[in-house]
């Protein structure tokens, strides 16, 4: 099974990605983790074009996967190949709720991950507007060529009821 998941920030990707990993016993994957080169000593460092093309197409060469994150423009090979893309269109002041408990959550160490500064939250929070204001269109528009396996998911219950099924 092929799975891909986008969303914007605080939509619930990677817990959906986890839980759906589990439920499958399927490998999952984060695009933050190919995207962003978390080996630089600089925050908000780009992982190289041809790295990252190399560390999706080795994904793509297996046999079951999760991906998930908010990237379009360089996984079109992963839309191609997924047997279902979950769109998670989940209301914008719920993801900023959720984009906040994270911070808190790991500031206080009770959840492991990047440990973001209040100018990142500012900008998750810019980038949650952007994705509903903007790019929701441009993935509808991209997604068109794959209608018969897309999912429409805009109430985050819906996810739990995929999960429990």
């Amino acid at each position: 099974m092929k799975i891909h998941i986008i969303g914007c920030s605080g939509s619930g990707k990677t817990y959906f990605a986890k839980m759906l990993s589990n439920k499958y016993n399927i490998p999952h994957y984060e695009l933050d983790d190919i995207f962003w080169d978390h080996n630089s000593n600089k925050y908000d460092t780009k992982m190289p074009i041809e790295k990252r093309n190399d560390l999706l197409n080795d994904i793509l060469s297996k046999d079951s996967w999760i991906i998930e994150g908010v990237y379009v423009f360089f996984v079109a090979e992963s839309f191609k190949n997924a047997d279902i893309i979950y769109v998670l269109n989940i209301p914008k002041y719920i993801c900023k709720i959720r984009i906040v408990i994270r911070f808190l959550k790991r500031k206080l160490k009770i959840e492991k991950g990047k440990t973001e500064k209040f100018k990142s939250i500012y900008r998750l929070f810019k980038n949650v507007d952007i994705f509903a204001n903007e790019k929701l269109i441009y993935i509808k528009q991209i997604l068109k060529n794959y209608e018969d396996k897309v999912v429409w998911i805009s109430d985050p219950q819906e996810i739990d009821k995929i999960i429990n099924s």
